[in-house]
């Protein structure tokens, strides 16, 4: 390829600013400079969002990473609309021979056999009974979520199957099911995380341009916990030189809103993920795009990622000490360091309406 490599125009509304081919295409494709100015450039993009029907034969998915705090989790929806520069799950697009970057934003996929799968597998008869996480990869609430409700018919099923389960968003859609949420919660069979990254309007929308606004989250925090359910704040990532100095301001008014617990997870940049998050903080934050990068590369041993098992959600070096220490003295600080709410397994149960319309399919 003749030239030098760039970003492709700025999309309106896009986290990524970029659209290469996924890892495993046998041709690459990314847009790169020839000539033109800035002065010549179009004007922003406006890249529509598609919706697709996924066929699956399964729904539950079995997770056997040592540091990741479930075995089985649920995801909806593959690809995620709010367009997180810094989304772990983008890699997982390349599976699809789509790209991780503007693709995983834009073309999202759902699974409309979801309810049937999961009351199929609950009620298995070898089925045993473990806490399900949904939105384990991809957020549970993408804005299609509003017509679809695949997450609602997933709940209304573990509801159903008195099945606990815990549940992350950055969507203050989540309050649309505190029906379901606060009866299950006061009963001890779920719990519930909601992701903040800042309180920084203008960095929230550079940085999450289509999830919900900090303060719309913190009133998912508190409808939730108004409603019985109890519910915990993920600071996650942080992002040295970027978002970490507002960790304590974050536990602080998450707890205020009714949060009992918090979580914290160090940025990680996987894969593709390097790349569009350095192009990301290039345009959005060009002042401090080395600084970051810097202390970045000092929490993963001088690297942009570090996978070992043992310190990819956390890092290592003083700069994560730091972040741990800090994080330890909030926690206690607000209250937010209560034990983990254990969910209850024993009162898993298969309906008899379920055993009666699975007789069919034998």
């Amino acid at each position: 390829m003749i030239g030098t490599p760039k970003p492709t125009p700025a999309a309106r509304g896009r986290g990524a600013k970029s659209n290469r081919s996924g890892r495993y295409e046998t041709h690459q494709v990314e847009a790169f400079d020839d000539g033109w100015t800035d002065e010549d450039a179009p004007a922003s993009l406006q890249i529509p969002t598609t919706i697709t029907p996924l066929r699956s034969r399964t729904i539950i998915t079995r997770n056997q990473s040592p540091d990741v705090g479930f075995e089985r989790s649920i995801n909806t929806y593959t690809g995620c609309a709010h367009g997180c520069c810094y989304c772990y799950a983008r890699p997982s697009h390349a599976y699809m021979g789509l790209s991780p970057g503007l693709d995983f934003e834009s073309r999202i996929f759902f699974k409309p056999d979801a309810t049937r799968l999961l009351e199929q597998e609950l009620s298995a008869g070898k089925y045993v009974c473990k806490r399900i996480h949904i939105g384990g990869n991809t957020d549970p609430y993408q804005p299609h979520e509003r017509d679809l409700k695949i997450t609602r018919g997933v709940l209304e099923v573990m509801r159903r199957f008195n099945h606990p389960f815990s549940i992350i968003t950055k969507s203050v859609l989540i309050a649309r099911d505190a029906d379901i949420l606060g009866p299950m919660g006061r009963e001890g069979l779920c719990s519930a995380f909601i992701s903040i990254t800042t309180l920084d309007r203008g960095l929230a929308r550079a940085m999450e341009p289509r999830a919900s606004t900090p303060a719309k989250r913190l009133e998912a925090i508190s409808r939730l916990a108004d409603a019985g359910c109890p519910v915990g704040v993920g600071f996650a990532p942080v992002i040295p030189g970027l978002n970490d100095h507002e960790l304590e301001s974050v536990l602080e008014v998450a707890a205020k809103a009714g949060a009992t617990s918090a979580m914290y997870v160090t940025l990680r940049l996987p894969l593709e993920i390097k790349d569009l998050f350095r192009e990301w903080l290039t345009d959005a934050r060009p002042d401090r795009a080395k600084r970051v990068m810097s202390l970045i590369r000092q929490t993963r041993g001088g690297r942009d990622y570090d996978p070992d098992w043992n310190q990819r959600m956390k890092g290592t070096g003083p700069v994560a000490d730091l972040i741990a220490a800090r994080f330890k003295a909030a926690v206690k600080r607000y209250g937010l360091d209560a034990p983990r709410h254990s969910l209850d397994e024993s009162r898993f149960r298969v309906p008899a309406d379920a055993i009666r319309q699975m007789d069919l399919f034998r």
